[in-house]
C-alpha cells in the first residue's frame, strides 16, 4: 500500500486535496479531522501532516510520496527528490530591504537577513560566495528590520505590497519560483507511485486543456486543422451534409476563445467547447 503524506492547513492543504480527488482518490470531507485516511480501493494511504515536516518524513522514507512546497522541500535540507511539479500556490521567494539601502546580491555580504527559510537562503548565498548572518524566524518577518532585529528579509513575495507597507524594496534576481510539488525518497520509487503520478498528470492535462469540436466545410479542413492540431492529431469524420466535416481535438484552455474566433474567420461553424474531467496520455 502506497504511503502518501498530504498537507492538513494552509494554502497548499486544500488545492491538494481537491487534485488528489480528481484523480480518483478518497480525501477528507470538509470539516474531516483525520490525521489517517485508508483508500483501500486505490492501493493507498494517506497521512495529514504540517507541509513543512512532509519533505523530513519523505526524505526519511516513513511515507512513500508526498505533496509539499518546492520551497519547504529545499529549505528541509533532507535527502528527498521532486518528482512532478503541480501547478498550484505557485510563490517568487526574494530579498528585500530598506528603500536605496540595497541594489545587488553583493550587498548582503556581512548583514544580517532575517527569513523563515533559514537552510533554503543559506545554502543560496553559500552558492554564490556571500557571507551574512542568517536570523531564522517564523510568521511574519516584514517588521524585523525596523524593529533593528535584521537588516533586510528574505521572503515570499506575491504583490510585494506588504513589504512596501513596511518601507522595504525587493532587490536582486529571485531566490527561488516555488509550487506545490510532489516528492519521493531518494531511493527506487514504490510500484504504486507510477500510478499516482499518471493519475495526477492526467489531472494537470485536464485542467490544461479543453474538447473543442466544430462543423467545417471539406475545403477548410486543412486550414481549421492548422488551428487546432490536437496532440497527435485531431479526428475529422464526414458529416451527413455533403462537403462537410467534424472535427475534434484538444485545445489550451487559455486560448479557447482566440481559437474559437480563428475557427470561425475560416469558416467553422457549430463551434462547442467541453471541459475535460480526467485523462490519460
Amino acid at each position: 500500500m502506497l504511503r502518501i503524506a498530504v498537507p492538513n492547513k494552509g494554502s497548499l492543504s486544500e488545492p491538494a486535496t481537491n487534485m488528489l480527488r480528481e484523480a480518483g482518490y478518497r480525501q477528507r470531507r470538509d470539516g474531516g479531522r483525520e490525521l489517517v485516511l485508508p483508500d483501500p480501493e486505490n492501493d493507498v494511504e494517506f497521512f495529514f501532516l504540517r507541509p513543512r515536516d512532509i519533505a523530513v518524513y519523505v526524505g526519511a522514507g516513513v511515507v512513500d510520496a508526498g505533496i509539499t512546497g518546492r520551497d519547504l522541500l529545499l529549505d528541509s535540507g533532507v535527502d528527498a527528490l521532486e518528482h512532478r511539479a503541480l501547478g498550484f500556490a505557485g510563490s517568487t521567494f526574494r530579498f528585500a530591504g530598506p528603500e536605496g539601502s540595497v541594489g545587488r546580491l553583493e550587498d548582503i555580504e556581512g548583514k544580517r537577513v532575517a527569513t523563515s527559510y533559514e537552510v533554503l537562503v543559506r545554502n543560496y548565498l553559500t552558492e554564490r560566495g556571500v557571507t551574512a548572518d542568517v536570523v531564522r524566524l517564523d510568521g511574519a518577518i516584514e517588521s524585523t528590520v525596523q524593529l533593528g532585529v535584521a537588516d533586510l528579509v528574505a521572503d515570499v513575495v506575491e504583490t510585494g505590497s506588504t513589504l512596501r507597507a513596511a518601507g522595504l524594496e525587493v532587490f536582486g534576481d529571485p531566490i527561488l519560483k516555488s509550487e506545490a510539488v510532489l516528492i519521493r525518497p531518494n531511493a527506487d520509487p514504490k510500484p504504486g507511485l507510477t500510478v499516482l503520478d499518471r493519475r495526477l498528470h492526467g489531472v494537470l492535462v485536464a485542467r490544461r486543456y479543453v474538447l473543442m469540436d466544430y462543423d467545417c466545410p471539406v475545403e477548410k479542413v486543412d486550414a481549421a486543422v492548422s488551428i487546432t492540431p490536437g496532440l497527435e492529431s485531431p479526428t475529422v469524420s464526414p458529416l451527413h451534409r455533403t462537403g462537410w466535416a467534424a472535427v475534434r481535438a484538444m485545445v489550451p484552455r487559455e486560448r479557447t476563445n482566440a481559437v474559437m474566433d480563428e475557427l470561425y474567420d475560416v469558416g467553422a461553424r457549430a463551434i462547442i467547447v467541453t471541459s475535460i474531467t480526467a485523462s490519460r496520455l
